[in-house]
């Protein structure tokens, strides 16, 4: 579980473990990994042997500290972006760079990554939120591009991208009613359900926390 200190991520890690897993853990706080800095998330991931039959990636941010997300193109900030699509995007890919040593080659295995409904270009009606969506739609192409080529070499292996719905953690807490926000384990539930129904002929593929699939 990458992320666990996060609220989705600490879930999903209590989810799993509840189940009767042997969960391996990296986050921030607990090991330095900071998707900010590709040191410490080589050092991090370097820390680990596997094989894992689930990783998870559950990482992510809606704007920088003192930043909001952005309601118009006038508002965007190139820095800004580029701190977001760190976290987002780069340094996740970075971590994912390690998912062919860390995954069995042969017997089913799962890779799941948290994206979000936004990023799917398909399915952007409003606009706005530019740093955001951008972030994670280009996340989205990693993880199709990663299930591509696992595909070649882990032919049993599941890559999804997941849209796990508006939780109640502190990520979200000033953007969205509360009233619409599932609690972390329910959405933590939710996504080890999708994933356990996928099948290797499914992978590369985008779906949200009831197994329904988003457009890219």
């Amino acid at each position: 579980m990458i992320g666990s200190s996060g609220g989705i991520g600490t879930a999903l890690a209590a989810a799993l473990a509840a189940k009767g897993a042997e969960v391996t853990t990296l986050s921030r706080s607990g090991n330095g990994l900071d998707l900010r800095d590709s040191k410490t998330i080589e050092r991090a991931m370097q820390s680990v042997t596997g094989p894992f039959e689930v990783i998870i990636l559950a990482t992510g941010i809606l704007a920088v500290p003192g930043r909001t997300p952005e309601k118009s193109l006038a508002a965007l900030d190139g820095p800004t972006m580029a701190e977001v699509m760190q976290v987002n995007a780069i340094g996740p890919t970075l971590v994912l760079r390690h998912a062919p040593r860390l995954l069995p080659r042969t017997g089913r295995s799962v890779l799941g990554v948290l994206s979000a409904r936004v990023g799917s270009i398909g399915d952007n009606r409003l606009g706005g939120w530019h740093s955001y969506r951008a972030s994670k739609a280009a996340l989205n192409q990693i993880i199709r591009g990663t299930a591509i080529e696992l595909g070649r070499s882990h032919r049993d292996a599941v890559v999804a991208a997941l849209h796990p719905g508006t939780v109640a953690t502190p990520f979200t807490a000033a953007y969205t009613p509360s009233h619409d926000k599932l609690a972390p384990d329910e959405a933590a539930r939710r996504l080890l359900a999708v994933l356990a129904r996928l099948t290797p002929d499914e992978t590369g593929r985008f779906w949200d926390h009831e197994g329904r699939e988003v457009p890219w």
